[in-house]
């Protein structure tokens, strides 16, 4: 398995940061579409017309949007447990949202891991900083710590 490391070795990722992810393009669409989903069609994400009369001067992408893109945008080498059988999502310890994403601009996630511990036999907690990077833009869209848990055999 690609990236498949023990639990011991999983370890050793504290501190090191990844590979950024690959760039997605946001486009109106897709901030539509999540409009429908949470239904949320706040002008500022739907309206193009009235959106643009604001100091942002265009519609801009949903915070969470941009949050729930931390799954398509993993970093390559993130590691595997060995055997692992599942990843599940533990929550947030902290989130900024610094500048919004307009349709049109391309984001990429840097990845840095924080923390590995044991949780019980088989299973590890894994605390990460994800900085969503807007391309030429200074500030990044968010920054968030996250935490995911892998689950292994021997559970």
């Amino acid at each position: 398995m690609k990236n498949s490391v023990t639990g011991e070795e999983l370890k050793e990722f504290a501190g090191r940061s990844l590979q950024p992810s690959e760039w997605m393009t946001i486009t109106q669409e897709r901030i539509d579409g999540f409009a429908d989903v949470t239904e949320d069609h706040q002008f500022i994400h739907v309206d193009e017309a009235a959106a643009k009369a604001t100091p942002l001067g265009s519609t801009i992408a949903h915070g969470f949007l941009t949050l729930s893109l931390l799954s398509p945008l993993r970093p390559s080498d993130w590691p595997v447990l060995e055997n692992q059988e599942m990843v599940i999502n533990y929550g947030l310890d902290k989130l900024r949202f610094l500048q919004p994403v307009k349709p049109g601009q391309r984001v990429r996630v840097h990845t840095k891991i924080v923390a590995v511990r044991r949780k019980r036999p088989g299973q590890y907690l894994i605390k990460s900083e994800k900085t969503m990077e807007i391309e030429g833009e200074e500030k990044p869209a968010f920054v968030a710590q996250m935490l995911v848990l892998l689950v292994g055999e021997g559970r």
